[in-house]
């Protein structure tokens, strides 16, 4: 039995019922749609966890479907800023806690401002990472956003 994460562990003190999938990943091939094939669902219900910076709101975390792009002016919007950039891979560590592929809104080292594509609400649930490469959890959406206080906007291009 794999170790619990941060992650799935605060999801599971905060009551939010919630299943954890492990596949196999791909160092070359850390894309969203790979883990959505892996575990067998569409790539709408399988969200990605991406950290921009903002020039007046800095840090802030967007999670949208694998099968989408970030529209960067819509995040900038949606945290009141007037321009995002994503961050650099080599910041993730250090600002998150997390490694690219393995990157959850769940259990960061700070609490940063968190923004979910309004299309999660089409679904009863998501799949998100669970804090690691190859492990994903498979939750309520809006249960999650809750825990997280997010925001829930048109994030996508």
């Amino acid at each position: 039995m794999a170790k619990k994460t941060n992650a799935v562990r605060l999801v599971e003190q905060a009551g939010i019922p919630c299943r954890e999938h492990f596949y196999e990943y791909d160092e070359n091939d850390l894309s969203g749609i790979h883990a959505a094939e892996a575990l067998g669902r569409p790539a709408e219900e399988v969200f990605k966890t991406l950290v921009a910076r903002g020039v007046k709101t800095g840090i802030n975390v967007f999670c949208i479907p694998v099968s989408c792009e970030l529209d960067l002016k819509k995040a900038a919007k949606a945290a009141g800023d007037k321009n995002m950039e994503l961050i650099h891979v080599k910041e993730l560590l250090g600002l998150t806690g997390y490694i690219r592929g393995g990157c959850s809104p769940v259990g960061m080292k700070k609490k940063y401002p968190t923004y979910f594509d309004e299309t999660c609400q089409l679904y009863d649930t998501i799949a998100i990472s669970a804090g690691e490469r190859g492990h994903q959890m498979i939750l309520d959406p809006m249960a999650l956003a809750d825990l997280v206080d997010a925001g829930l906007e048109d994030l996508t291009v």
